[in-house]
């Protein structure tokens, strides 16, 4: 046993502090949070458009029948209950009453309350707490609270939890289990970073989470109630110093990326393959999510391909005006009110030489330049929207009165549920966005996965107890 590290009450029983991240749509499900459970951990189960099963037990496809937006919208908040409670139910029938099952949502996902609400209603007994991050979720504390369950908020700064506490999570204080500082730096998926922090300058977290813990104590919430470190996190050797640190209270890691290498964990084994091959910054922390946030993933032809979308960009006037006094002729057909300035007239004549013939609007007065097979599935891609975040955009929806952000979609991002889906029910790691915290690389040289071993969930638990 790791020098230090004990159990903590949660749930009414002892469990170690390990948690396991909850990765979103089908990246963790109830075989891997159930195992991580009965290993004596909290395992979290991904209630973000989580698998369903037949009576034969065999996958049932979301497949979107309804014709507009806001009916396919329905029945992507109907897959979403329902495959979270089964979720939830398998995982804690594996986990045979040891440690605890917590569900995970964003808060920006389409339909969020309400799938919260579906969710919890159906598994009485059976959730013991839900981590909600991506957005300031304001209504987690009571929505929990109302079923009796504990809600642990996902935050990146002091400043996030501060608003939330004072706003309305010190209304619900007593269901507060945890606050998980998830790293903007380190950690994979959707990242908090504010627009006054660099993107290319990473900060310690330590004096992040002690900031945490000051503003904790502000308002009256007990060391007890611990802060999770979420990010970076490989082996608790490392994080030797924050284990009965009196500054930082207690302290619980959350381990969201070495868990996609185990035998139970629901991701295809192209995936599990890719993970041994990544060298140390092969991880991008882009913008390119429709969501509007920053997010990590592993930079592969997928990301690539989005990175090169955006180069291949020029502003444009709707008339003469300054350095924008020629007249673009290529992309854009016999449209003549497009004001380029020179140099990008010349680019733009280039791309259109190599193929990229089709210019598309952004929302910032700019065009991008895309092929015409590409032109054609990202407009069908925004035409098949089903409303899977609250805003979007890549397709304008947003889940208000009028479905509508009020923008034009964006061309450079992208149909984050359909690409989601398809990695995770094995469709091509190269060519889907495939989430990964920075530290994936050390898969490749980390002495406990040489010649190929991909562990249980139980040899990982009982491997990281150790420290390493």
């Amino acid at each position: 046993m790791f020098k230090g590290l004990r159990p903590i009450r949660y749930f009414g029983r002892d469990v170690w502090p390990l948690v396991e991240g909850g990765k979103g749509v089908s990246a963790t499900n109830h075989a891997s949070s159930g195992a991580w459970a009965a290993a004596g951990g909290i395992g979290t189960v991904s209630a973000v458009n989580a698998d369903s099963y037949d009576p034969e037990g065999r996958i049932v496809p979301q497949v979107y029948h309804a014709l507009t937006r806001r009916e396919r919208h329905e029945e992507l908040i109907r897959y979403a209950i329902d495959g979270s409670v089964q979720q939830v139910e398998r995982a804690y029938e594996i986990s045979g009453g040891v440690g605890a099952i917590n569900i995970n949502v964003l808060w920006e996902m389409g339909g969020a309350q309400r799938v919260l609400h579906g969710v919890l209603e159906r598994t009485r007994g059976l959730v013991a707490g839900v981590t909600c991050g991506a957005g300031m979720p304001y209504k987690l504390s009571e929505i929990a609270a109302s079923y009796g369950v504990s809600y642990l908020p996902i935050i990146s700064s002091a400043r996030a939890f501060r608003a939330l506490w004072k706003r309305a999570y010190s209304k619900a204080a007593e269901w507060l289990a945890a606050v998980v500082y998830e790293d903007p730096w380190l950690a994979g998926g959707h990242n908090g970073l504010s627009n006054a922090e660099d993107p290319l300058m990473p900060q310690d977290p330590y004096p992040r989470v002690k900031e945490l813990r000051e503003t904790m104590r502000e308002g009256g919430i007990p060391d007890e109630v611990p802060i999770v470190m979420a990010g970076g996190v490989w082996n608790l050797k490392e994080w030797e110093n924050w284990i009965d640190n009196p500054e930082l209270g207690q302290i619980v890691f959350q381990f969201g990326t070495r868990p996609l290498l185990t035998r139970e964990s629901p991701i295809p084994d192209d995936w599990k393959a890719r993970l041994t091959t990544l060298e140390e910054g092969d991880i991008l922390l882009h913008r390119f999510s429709p969501t509007g946030f920053y997010s990590s993933a592993v930079r592969n032809e997928f990301l690539r391909n989005l990175e090169a979308r955006s180069h291949r960009q020029i502003a444009f006037t709707k008339e003469a005006l300054g350095d924008h006094s020629f007249q673009l002729d290529v992309g854009v057909g016999g449209k003549r009110n497009y004001w380029v300035t020179r140099g990008d007239l010349l680019h733009a004549r280039e791309w259109f030489a190599q193929g990229f013939s089709e210019a598309l609007k952004t929302p910032d007065e700019t065009l991008i330049f895309v092929t015409p097979d590409e032109k054609a599935w990202i407009r069908k891609d925004q035409a098949d929207c089903m409303g899977c975040l609250s805003q979007c955009a890549f397709s304008s929806w947003a889940d208000n009165e009028k479905n509508s952000t009020g923008r034009l979609a964006d061309p450079r991002s992208f149909c984050i549920q359909k690409t989601l889906q398809d990695i995770a029910h094995g469709g091509p790691v190269d060519r889907n966005l495939m989430f990964a915290g920075h530290s994936a690389f050390r898969f490749k040289s980390d002495p406990f996965y040489s010649n190929g071993f991909v562990p249980t969930v139980k040899q990982l638990v009982d491997r990281i107890l150790t420290g390493d």
